[in-house]
This record gives C-alpha cells, structure tokens and sequence, in this order.
C-alpha cells in the first residue's frame, strides 16, 4: 500500500472532513483534484429500511480493498486514495461507506472514485442485511451493479 492511501473497515463513523484534509495534504503542489463519495443508508423502492447489518471477513476484506485500488492506480494517475467502509448495526441515513481521491486532474478522479465505488460494490466482501417493517432481508448483488462493473 503506498503511503498516501488508506484502507479502513471499521464499526465507528468517520469525519468526511478530517478525510477531506488529509488528502488535500498529499502532494499538495500537485493534487488539481480532489473527489470524495459518501455512500448513506436509505430506503427502499418498496420498503422503509430500519436499520442495515454489515458484517464481513476481516482480513480478507482489506486485501481485497488493496487489490481494488491496485487497479485503479495502475488505470489512472493518482496522488491518494481514502477508502472507509463501516460494518456492524447502521440506522437509516447513516454514512456506510467514504471513497476519497485525489488526483492532478478532475477526469481521473472523479472515473477512479467511480471504479474503486463500482468494484467495491461489486466485489468487496461485505454482507449486508436489511431490516424493514416486513422483516431481514440479505441483500443480493444487483444487476445495475454488475453492469457497472462491466463498463470498466
């Protein structure tokens, strides 16, 4: 992993603005951009969600990260790149995951944030289960999700 990026599963929140200035801080006479995704609890098409149970293999799950953003590095030109993904009990609206990178130029950010968010959605594993008023539900990988894949 170099230095200028960071891998962490973990239970707690996470500030998006501490992330923010820790990657405006890499290389800063070279980083011309900086993207930074949040992804939220939210609801269903169908269903009100109550709470979202993330669980995952620890160990394996941040190898898997580090291969991820292998490949974004070797795509795309980049300065850092912050991945924060929680696990455990998240309550509706609460933050899951942060993908922060930043980069010499907008292009390579924003399409590096997108893949490591797409392969990550796609590939990490995470097991998630959804408790709505009709009861859990484990969530299954979604066709949109590995279309997005494939556009990669």
């Amino acid at each position: 992993m170099k230095t200028n990026d960071l891998i962490l599963v973990q239970e707690a929140d996470f500030d998006i603005n501490q992330h923010y200035q820790k990657l405006l801080q890499i290389n800063p006479s070279n980083s011309g951009a900086a993207v930074l995704f949040i992804g939220l609890v939210r609801d269903l098409d169908h269903a009100k969600v109550e709470a979202m149970q993330l669980e995952h293999y620890p160990g394996m799950t941040e190898v898997c990260l580090q291969q991820i953003v292998d490949r974004a590095r070797l795509r795309w030109s980049l300065e850092g790149i912050h991945i924060v993904h929680r696990v455990g009990k998240l309550l509706r609206h609460e933050q899951i995951v942060l993908v922060g990178v930043t980069s010499r130029h907008r292009s390579d950010a924003f399409s590096a944030c997108e893949f490591v968010m797409d392969y990550l959605k796609q590939d990490a594993p995470f097991w998630k289960a959804e408790y709505t008023e009709h009861g859990k539900q484990w969530v299954e990988v979604k066709a949109s999700d590995q279309q997005a894949n494939e556009r990669w």
